[in-house]
């Protein structure tokens, strides 16, 4: 097992008081997450790819409920930008889903990987872009720490695993648990916004 690990989603304890920041970062760990998927082998590849399938949900289900609502009002154009990251979501998901089916040491794993995360590195580039580039603009520090805070209080509620007491692989990765996933997910935003 490697020494260094990139946290859970909520497990770093930053001191998150601007949502971009706060995303910005999550990139990152988004990046090494890929990076530890593609070096490990066997159980430890499986781990990590629980990970970034949980970060993953929580990161897109935040720009979802949090960030998508105040860029389309918050500034000039922020409906389309919107709209092509959510088209981006769309096609990184379907990719998604083609791995879900799929177990971590399958042959055809990999190569779906590299499209995911070229999918998901694209899309974040266009977000830093084209939408969090004009939320700092477009709003107080104030509004950009409420932010934050919504969506650390999703990640700590956020399911760590897609199913509990699903403890295979092959039935963990299988498309309705991280659909599930994604649903808790987004019902602990929603909590965490007091929706």
């Amino acid at each position: 097992m490697s020494e260094l690990h990139t946290p859970h989603a909520g497990d770093d304890m930053a001191k998150d008081d601007d949502v971009v920041s706060l995303l910005m970062r999550q990139h990152g760990d988004i990046r090494n997450l890929f990076d530890e998927v593609e070096a490990a082998k066997g159980e430890e590849r499986r781990d990590a790819f629980r990970r970034l399938v949980r970060l993953l949900a929580v990161h897109e289900t935040a720009e979802e409920e949090v960030v998508h609502p105040f860029a389309r009002k918050g500034f000039p154009g922020g409906e389309q930008v919107v709209k092509d990251r959510l088209a981006e979501e769309k096609a990184a998901k379907e990719t998604l889903s083609a791995l879900d089916e799929l177990d971590t040491d399958d042959p055809k794993f990999m190569p779906q990987l590299l499209k995911l995360r070229k999918d998901v590195q694209e899309h974040a580039r266009a977000e830093e872009r084209y939408e969090f580039t004009h939320i700092r603009r477009s709003t107080d520090a104030a509004n950009l720490a409420a932010m934050a805070k919504a969506i650390k209080a999703a990640e700590a509620m956020a399911p760590t695993r897609p199913h509990p007491g699903v403890e295979s692989g092959a039935k963990n990765m299988a498309l309705g648990p991280v659909a599930a996933l994604m649903d808790r997910t987004k019902d602990a935003v929603r909590k965490a916004m007091g929706k």
